[in-house]
């Protein structure tokens, strides 16, 4: 049996059918929401709680040979959830643990990323067999539809600085890989990169290409980015309400954001291809192709 947390993110949505096709048992832990989704993508059986919670993971890891642990985004307690989820594998004597963690966890001025580092930590001095994936920067529909939209590209960072970048797909279809194969990855530490590492100039000019249209990068500040881009439940909750959202509600995601805007405007975030091309067997997606893929789904759906 596979475990996967933060089962219903972006990842999950796309990990989960991969491993049921693969005719795999998945059990799937999210810490709220409708358990009926997780089903529906493919999982023997879904649980709802808290990560951190030693009950709750003891139950979740029971007859689990492989654990596929996914920090939820952006949240105050991804270490300790982390390092929960390595000590309950541990007891549980789990016999593989695959961590998705981030490129260059080592870049300290990124405070997600040193919850990440942590949890690497910890997996590295543990008695488990592990794996670290270290993606770079994803693209995903909620990073490409508004620039449909809008026909404005908007990065909270300076926009000649250039990012290395991931298809989501891609990623999703090496963490599979990796958790079916198994003892081949045992040890492993992947940096996943694209062959595309781009401006906001650049990325604006592959946008107007797949789309006909001229499209304008633009800066903008880290909380009004945050506030229109960010809005998962209980943001969107505060907005619905006519509230105004400020650092205040969420004061960890507001620091996060702000300090990947400091961050990425001082030096490049870089990455090299060569490890994601050898696990995919492929040359891994470009931007151009994935935009291409996307806009065709965004005029689909408009019609």
């Amino acid at each position: 049996m596979i475990l996967v947390t933060a089962a219903y993110g972006n990842q999950g949505q796309r990990l989960i059918p991969l491993l049921a096709q693969a005719g795999k048992t998945v059990r799937a832990l999210r810490a709220s929401g409708d358990l009926q989704a997780l089903k529906a993508l493919g999982a023997t059986e879904a649980l709802q709680g808290d990560a951190s919670d030693p009950a709750v993971l003891a139950r979740a890891m029971e007859g689990v040979e492989t654990v596929y642990h996914i920090g939820p985004s952006l949240h105050p307690r991804e270490e300790a959830m982390g390092l929960a989820v390595v000590e309950a594998a541990e007891r549980a004597g789990v016999k593989h643990l695959v961590f998705s963690s981030v490129l260059h966890a080592i870049e300290d001025r990124l405070l997600q990323h040193r919850s990440k580092l942590a949890i690497e930590q910890r997996i590295i001095v543990s008695d488990l067999n592990w794996t670290i994936l270290q993606p770079t920067n994803y693209m995903l529909p909620a990073w490409s539809y508004p620039v449909f939209r809008t026909e404005v590209f908007r990065l909270w960072w300076s926009l000649d600085r250039r990012q290395s970048l991931i298809v989501l797909d891609d990623y999703a279809e090496v963490a599979a890989k990796v958790i079916l194969e198994g003892a081949v990855h045992h040890g492993a530490t992947y940096e996943l990169s694209s062959g595309d590492c781009l401006t906001a100039y650049e990325i604006a000019d592959r946008f107007a290409k797949v789309t006909g249209r001229p499209i304008r990068a633009e800066e903008v500040s880290a909380d009004a980015f945050m506030v229109k881009h960010r809005k998962h439940h209980a943001m969107q909750a505060l907005l619905d309400a006519g509230r105004t959202v400020t650092s205040a509600d969420f004061p960890y995601e507001f620091e996060v954001f702000r300090a990947i805007g400091a961050c990425y405007s001082e030096s490049d975030f870089v990455g090299n291809p060569n490890v994601l091309t050898w696990l995919l067997g492929r040359t891994p997606t470009t931007v151009e192709e994935y935009l291409r893929k996307e806009y065709g789904r965004f005029q689909a759906a408009a019609r």
